[in-house]
């Protein structure tokens, strides 16, 4: 038998890869549950995997996978739903939307959607903006939201290591000019560099946060930075 803590924490987890593709960080887990600290969320994330519910990647850093849910939790399979976002209003970062990458699509209902690979996004130091189709790759359908524009790219870099983005995987993006303060954006900086960072407002400027201590967050003001799309998938290979 799971604890209520137990419990919540893992509808959190669960919550968070269907709206994202990727497994929150222990910070966000914190915050969520309303722990002090980061000890109390190893010993419930500890727990989860010796009962059987949850399992860490190896050599991954806090990557984690749900394996099963118990029966308390079973609505979440039959029908998962959003998870309630915080109450911030999303805020333009640029009156002109953003050109659209050449080869994005409009997502149709389908079991597996052809995703244009635009190339790669640095979860790093940023790289030059890429807007030319390498390839294309399947995704599920079930990964993509409505029918909104949606393509794909390849990460190179480990600054988003802790928020389970590693180097080598493959993130869907949604195309959207907006964001929420928390989210994990594609961000183009002075209309040349993409990067794939956590977007935060502060006051006039823009914060763009890494998920690895290594990194230091970058802090632009809101004029250099448009937003090109929202992480809602992540595809890895073994």
């Amino acid at each position: 038998m799971l604890t209520k803590k137990q419990i919540q924490l893992l509808e959190f987890i669960q919550r968070r890869m269907a709206r994202d593709g990727v497994p929150p960080s222990f910070d966000e887990m914190k915050d969520a549950l309303d722990l002090r600290s980061k000890s109390g969320i190893h010993r419930l994330v500890t727990a989860l995997e010796e009962r059987g519910f949850i399992r860490r990647l190896p050599h991954r850093a806090r990557a984690l996978e749900v394996i099963r849910l118990p029966d308390a939790l079973s609505h979440l399979t039959e029908a998962a739903p959003e998870e309630p976002r915080p109450a911030f209003t999303p805020r333009v970062i640029s009156n002109t939307r953003p050109a659209r990458p050449r080869g994005a699509m409009t997502v149709m209902d389908s079991p597996a959607v052809q995703l244009p690979l635009m190339g790669r996004i640095a979860a790093g130091v940023p790289i030059e903006a890429i807007s030319e189709v390498s390839h294309h790759i399947a995704v599920p359908g079930t990964m993509l939201s409505g029918r909104e524009h949606h393509y794909a790219l390849e990460v190179t870099g480990d600054s988003m290591i802790e928020a389970g983005i590693n180097d080598g995987d493959v993130v869907v993006i949604r195309e959207q000019d907006t964001a929420e303060t928390g989210d994990i954006i594609v961000a183009l900086v002075d209309n040349q560099e993409a990067t794939l960072k956590r977007y935060r407002r502060k006051g006039s400027m823009i914060a763009l946060e890494a998920a690895n201590p290594a990194y230091e967050t970058r802090l632009l003001p809101e004029d250099r930075v448009r937003i090109q799309g929202r992480l809602v998938g992540l595809i890895r290979s073994y």
